[in-house]
């Protein structure tokens, strides 16, 4: 069960990861629904498709992150500025909880929090540690 303290440390260390990835490149892969060259999906737009208005935890040039709270559950939205640092936080993100990713965003909470968000904003649900030949990837 994700607990509040373990999704503030995973905040937290979404803004060590902020201040430690470097590099502005990295190309922008079109979502489901979401024209190639368009604007990445914000916080704030993600958010919305599953009824919240997110408390924004970290704003920083290269990510930022926002806590919802809906009837769904608790979760975090983590946007990316570049596809080199969605890699470095995918890098560094917690082995032990599942992520819903999405180009240039990922979404972390408990399993039944995910599978319900995922049917309204889409993405690949990863289970595992992706640095690992044993990922299991659900989409």
């Amino acid at each position: 069960m994700t607990t509040i303290p373990r999704l503030a440390a995973f905040a937290l260390l979404a803004g060590l990861v902020a201040g430690c990835s470097s590099g502005s490149g990295g190309g922008h892969v079109a979502a489901a629904g979401q024209q190639a060259g368009a604007a990445p999906l914000t916080v704030e737009q993600l958010s919305a498709k599953v009824g919240c208005t997110p408390r924004m935890q970290v704003n920083a040039s290269e990510l930022r992150t926002g806590y919802c709270r809906t009837p769904d559950g608790e979760f975090f939205v983590t946007t990316f500025h570049s596809q080199a640092g969605k890699d470095a936080w995918m890098d560094a993100a917690p082995e032990y909880n599942p992520h819903l990713v999405g180009p240039l965003w990922t979404v972390l909470s408990s399993r039944k929090v995910l599978d319900l968000l995922k049917e309204r904003l889409g993405g690949d649900l990863h289970l595992t540690d992706h640095r690992t030949k044993k990922m299991q990837v659900v989409g």
